[in-house]
């Protein structure tokens, strides 16, 4: 008798076994993994065999391809985004028929967004799931703190969205399929001194996270290679409430815009307590300000502030608008950069497989270091000597509560 399992987590509760997609999410504490074991729908003598689920299938059915991924905590819309999109992924080659004649399985851990949690979720993916590859993470820290164990292992791990350049500084089984901070940093440095023609900034970074301090890092030293001036560079840590010390400060150097390389959790707290302030200048980051929850948190204290990202729901192309559709269809919302770049993420793993023609590490490492022109829905992809994704960046601005696209930026 076959039968399917419904698996519920805190934030959701989805079965993920659709068009031949296989889907196993592991949710901590024990006590939900144990209650979701017990829950048992859809069981009949005449329905179809489940292909999801750990013992539902023999390894040698299927691929299995490890995720970790913030779907609980203060970064969930990030990892919940990215899963969402790598989800969309595996239904699209399982229904395809897989690769290399078997189904993808994805098994996602949840890191919750906390430090010490990647490391836990890896070495079990690996040593007790025997993954292939891993994918994740969206935060540079939380990517820097698995990396070392992919690496140990000879696994590969490819990272959706982290951009700080020393991810894959780790070593050789280490890639991402996002742009990196080197390049967000130079674009939102030209953009302000050529676009917006801003002569002075202020600088409010989290430190706390690689990823703001990194991008902190690259814009400042563009800026000022630009004939701009840094006048106050503020520091912060990720959770904090309260910045009225940090704005006042900016306010009294009267700077011409604030750049903020945070994540939309504070960011959105930061336009408010800046507009109470009276400070009217423009607001502008990187990619960790793109989440709907950004404008819920800030509202119209975002209005005419500026990010740089990966990709936008309103690129034209035949393959972002299919993506776009697809992504709608499924989750009844449109896909932001996490989104896609989660996609990219396993589609990219996907033909280093099929080129490697095998699902072995070590081999498809090597494939995956000679990808070239890889048409993602974030723009085609390229592969560097330092395993990082030669790729555009787009430029958005938030007005009347929506995301506008404003220009893309290539290398």
């Amino acid at each position: 008798m076959a039968c399917k399992s419904v698996i519920l987590s805190r934030t959701r509760a989805e079965s993920l076994v659709k068009n031949g997609a296989i889907m196993k999410i592991r949710y901590i504490p024990f006590l939900t993994a144990l209650a979701v074991s017990l829950f048992l729908v859809g069981c009949n003598k005449s329905s179809t065999p489940s292909t999801g689920g750990s013992g539902s299938s023999s390894g040698n059915d299927v691929i299995k391809v490890g995720e970790f991924a913030s779907l609980t905590g203060k970064e969930a819309a990030f990892g919940q985004s990215s899963h969402d999109g790598t989800a969309l992924a595996v239904d699209d080659l399982n229904a395809a028929g897989g690769v290399l004649g078997k189904k993808i399985e994805l098994i996602t851990e949840d890191d919750q967004s906390q430090a010490g949690q990647p490391a836990t979720d890896v070495r079990k993916l690996i040593s007790d799931d025997g993954v292939v590859a891993v994918l994740g993470e969206v935060a540079s820290s939380r990517s820097l703190e698995a990396a070392p164990i992919c690496q140990e292992n000879h696994i590969p791990m490819i990272s959706p969205s982290s951009t700080n350049p020393k991810v894959t500084e780790v070593g050789d089984y280490i890639f991402r399929v996002c742009f990196i901070d080197p390049f967000q940093g130079t674009v939102m440095a030209n953009f302000a001194t050529k676009t917006l023609n801003l002569k002075s900034a202020a600088v409010l970074t989290d430190v706390t996270s690689d990823y703001s301090m990194g991008l902190a890092e690259f814009f400042k030293k563009q800026f000022t290679a630009n004939g701009g001036t840094i006048v106050s560079d503020q520091k912060y840590s990720g959770g904090d409430k309260d910045f009225s010390a940090q704005l006042t400060a900016i306010k009294a150097a009267n700077p011409d815009g604030i750049f903020i390389p945070g994540y939309y959790t504070e960011v959105g707290l930061m336009a408010i307590q800046a507009r109470q302030l009276g400070l009217t200048v423009p607001l502008f980051g990187g990619d960790g300000w793109e989440s709907s929850t950004l404008i819920s948190i800030g509202g119209s204290a975002l209005e005419g502030s500026y990010f740089s990202t990966h990709f936008t729901p309103q690129d034209t192309s035949p393959l972002a608008q299919k993506f776009v559709k697809e992504y709608v269809a499924k989750y009844n919302q449109t896909p932001d950069a996490m989104g896609a770049l989660g996609y990219d993420s396993l589609m990219i793993l996907a033909d280093a497989m099929k080129r490697a023609d095998t699902s072995n590490g070590a081999v498809v490492r090597d494939a995956l270091a000679d990808t070239t022109n890889f048409p993602g829905i974030t723009g085609d992809i390229t592969i560097d000597a330092d395993r990082n994704a030669s790729k555009p960046a787009v430029i958005l601005e938030i007005k009347n509560g929506q995301y506008q696209f404003v220009q893309k930026v290539s290398p």
